[in-house]
């Protein structure tokens, strides 16, 4: 019976990592394809040669300005990631750990900003930047998100489990300042909160596309803004479409190989409190 119950897992486990892969693969199929080939029945499942030649149109289209959208996606995903980060491990340590006058109160105006949807925020925000000069401006995309109020909520939830508060008063006893603390003691402990914050902000920059659409034009693209470009109303050439998605997977696949110990960690941390 035990035998019985662990086959249906593994077939399970082996099931779902099929059907998660093989997304990945078709869109490597499509890219190494030409175009007269991909529109087969049926469809090929082998990879073709035809990847460099797809990938040199890519980047040698003139509407797309695909390499900038790279080099303006990386620049802005980098910068808000780090940021979040920061700004919300620090306020999470605040609201966790230390107590001051008017914590609760501002805990729940942070929590207020996320009841409001994003999209009624983006006519508020494109007159702001309006006003402040920077249409078409990467800056436009990365200012206005340097901060999240739901990183500030997770890694309050986290710091609040993760750092004792015996911890916290050894150090003020050896006359650690706040800073101090958070640098030397609480920073070390957050690590797998902040690993995971990171990732889902970077993965939300990298494909945020209707707020650079708004704000950017097409000769200052991010590269989900790009990739939209590749398409027109008459005609899509889809194996430069899916060579620039394939292209714009590898950055993500990176962060998640060089952080993803602690990004499991994290989740695991966070599955057993």
């Amino acid at each position: 019976m035990r035998t019985r119950g662990n086959a249906l897992v593994y077939l399970t486990l082996i099931v779902s990592l099929v059907l998660s892969v093989f997304p990945l693969y078709w869109l490597f199929v499509v890219a190494t394809r030409s175009n007269d080939v991909i529109g087969q029945l049926p469809p090929p499942l082998i990879p073709g040669g035809n990847l460099g030649a797809n990938v040199s149109r890519l980047f040698g289209a003139e509407d797309a300005h695909f390499a900038l959208g790279l080099v303006n996606s990386m620049v802005a995903s980098v910068a808000v990631t780090v940021s979040v980060v920061f700004f919300s491990s620090l306020a999470g340590f605040a609201f966790a750990k230390l107590r001051f006058r008017g914590r609760n109160a501002l805990l729940l105006v942070v929590l207020a900003t996320m009841m409001v949807p994003v999209q009624m925020g983006i006519v508020p925000l494109y007159m702001v930047m309006v006003k402040l000069g920077w249409q078409n401006q990467l800056q436009a995309v990365v200012v206005p998100f340097l901060v999240s109020a739901f990183g500030v909520f997770l890694m309050r939830q986290y710091a609040e489990r993760a750092v004792p508060d015996e911890l916290i008063e050894a150090a003020r006893l050896d006359g650690c300042s706040t800073f101090g603390l958070f640098v030397r003691v609480v920073s070390p402990a957050l690590r797998p909160g902040a690993a995971v914050l990171g990732l889902f902000t970077f993965m939300s920059t990298w494909n945020e596309f209707l707020w650079p659409l708004a704000i950017l034009e097409a000769d200052n693209p991010t590269v989900q803004f790009s990739l939209s470009q590749l398409a027109t109303q008459y005609y899509t050439d889809y194996t430069l479409m899916f060579s620039g998605t394939l292209i714009a997977t590898v950055p993500l696949a990176v962060v998640f190989v060089l952080f993803g110990r602690q990004i499991v960690s994290g989740i695991m941390d966070g599955a057993v409190r």
